[in-house]
């Protein structure tokens, strides 16, 4: 029991660890609901196509992308249950209200 809630912790902190940096968060939020070729995934501020590879590496290890060949281009959008995983991870409200205790 306790290995399976410290290896639930742990890919709960990739996941977590995936969208806390600003640019992958706001590719995330560009494939919501859609699919998108590679050269209309550039965030605001602009980044250099390196780095916006390199984000799209860590989404896609993280597996809340993937990406489909097309050409030249690659097109990406987010796995199935990417959201719900995501939101998985984050403590569920009655859990916390449990957790605290009232101090006098």
């Amino acid at each position: 029991m306790v290995d399976s809630k410290v290896t639930e912790m742990r890919e709960s902190a990739v996941l977590l660890t995936a969208v806390a940096d600003p640019i992958r968060l706001q590719l995330l939020h560009l494939l919501v609901g859609r699919t998108r070729c590679v050269c209309d995934l550039q965030p605001e501020p602009p980044i250099p196509g390196n780095l916006l590879s390199y984000h799209l590496k860590v989404l896609r290890e993280a597996g809340l992308i993937e990406g489909a060949k097309r050409g030249r281009w690659i097109d990406y959008s987010l796995t199935e249950g990417a959201l719900e995983r995501l939101h998985s991870t984050l403590p569920a409200p009655a859990s916390v209200a449990r957790q605290l205790t009232v101090v006098r």
